[in-house]
């Protein structure tokens, strides 16, 4: 039986040295770790990104699967899933924000508006209405980040001062402003109604836009976006999660649970909600940009409440507070009017234009369905989709001994 813990605690009580983590891991036996993944002996190993195997070749394999998924699917899906990886990126912001720091928001959609046009103006070619500069997209890209995340520190001192209903009416309000703003500013934006063409989609001088052959298989203006677009996904996934598990990600979830208690530990509750708004800003800001190279023509009538209410969505029927919640959501949200389409047939009250027997669009039929889920899920199950899937994995591995 071992002597002593990670804590440095021996059996007579007393406070000795902390044994080195390689030293600790060598009194643990090989046969007692095989087959126990959660048996672990390093912090580092508990902290890990991926701390158990399981998770590392599930995400190998889905990443495997996200792929080859272009070449086996119609040009119509492959844009779904680029807008799913889009809205995944936006939605990571706001659970940054609202599942990570408890910082109610509902004006994400201005600040994914703010990166659609920071990547138009900067590089969108010019006309007789609106402005470009043609830029390359090494250059326009992180400046849709950035510009978003400028904002994002001016209005955070504003909603440091308040939380809950008034957090939530404060972004509410810049919603409204950034709305009116959208709407009048021609020379940025096109103006209501008409819009703009989106930013170029040149990356070091190479044109995305064409078709590109690689061995038998031709690679799509769609396709190349969908890579483009799973690529940064994956990056920025994988950097929010480690943002989720440092310092940070700690000081965010002191924030949430209890902001006074987390000032009296040392937190700084100005600094740490500030970061919180920069970073889901930066997050919107790609998103903005990337949705209007896979959309194309920018509207001015986009950025709405009802686009904030589908970045909502997607954190409460994903999962609030996990970076896995976010991608599980944006793929529910962008892909389920699509099954709704296909089945619409077998559902009598869905007629196509609404008018028509005074049967539901699809449209409605799918704002109902979001908020009949986003209830559910509230009150049933507060971690979304990802929380059934703890459910069910757990179920699994204490099988048989499951109740």
């Amino acid at each position: 039986m071992s002597t002593s813990t990670s804590t440095g605690l021996n059996l007579s009580g007393r406070l000795g040295e902390q044994e080195p983590d390689a030293e600790h891991a060598a009194r643990v036996p090989a046969a007692a770790r095989r087959g126990r993944p959660r048996l672990y002996t390093r912090y580092s190993s508990d902290e890990a990104i991926w701390n158990t195997p399981a998770k590392l070749w599930w995400t190998v394999g889905l990443i495997v699967l996200a792929v080859l998924a272009p070449f086996f699917i119609s040009r119509d899906l492959t844009v779904l899933l680029s807008l799913a990886c889009v809205y995944a990126i936006g939605g990571i912001g706001l659970n940054l924000l609202t599942g990570y720091a408890g910082q109610v928001s509902l004006g994400h959609a201005f600040f994914v508006g703010v990166g659609a046009y920071t990547a138009a103006v900067f590089g969108g070619d010019p006309t007789g209405r609106v402005w470009g500069m043609g830029w390359d997209m090494a250059l326009w890209l992180p400046l849709a980040a950035i510009i978003p995340a400028i904002l994002g520190f001016l209005v955070a001192p504003l909603a440091a001062r308040v939380r809950g209903l008034y957090l939530a009416t404060l972004t509410l309000a810049l919603l409204m402003l950034g709305d009116h703003l959208f709407r009048e500013w021609r020379a940025v934006t096109g103006g209501s109604g008409v819009g703009r063409a989106p930013a170029n989609l040149t990356l070091f001088g190479n044109d995305l836009s064409a078709s590109y052959r690689i061995g038998g298989y031709v690679l799509t203006q769609q396709v190349t976006v969908y890579f483009l677009c799973l690529l940064l996904l994956i990056v920025l996934a994988i950097a929010a999660r480690n943002i989720a598990r440092s310092r940070i990600g700690r000081a965010f979830a002191a924030v949430r649970d209890r902001d006074i208690a987390a000032e009296v530990m040392g937190i700084g509750l100005q600094r740490t909600k500030t970061l919180a708004f920069v970073l889901s800003s930066a997050y919107a800001g790609i998103c903005g940009a990337l949705l209007t190279v896979v959309v194309g023509r920018i509207s001015a009538d986009r950025w709405n409440l009802l686009l904030s209410i589908d970045f909502l969505a997607i954190v409460l029927i994903g999962g609030m507070a996990t970076i896995s919640g976010s991608i599980i959501g944006a793929c529910f949200v962008v892909l389920l009017p699509r099954l709704i389409d296909e089945f619409s047939h077998l559902l009598p009250f869905l007629s196509a234009s609404g008018v028509t027997g005074g049967g539901l669009t699809v449209d409605e039929f799918k704002a109902i369905v979001f908020g009949l889920l986003i209830v559910v899920f509230i009150i049933a199950e507060p971690r979304g989709l990802f929380g059934l899937w703890i459910r069910v994995r757990n179920y699994f591995k204490a099988w048989p001994f499951s109740r």
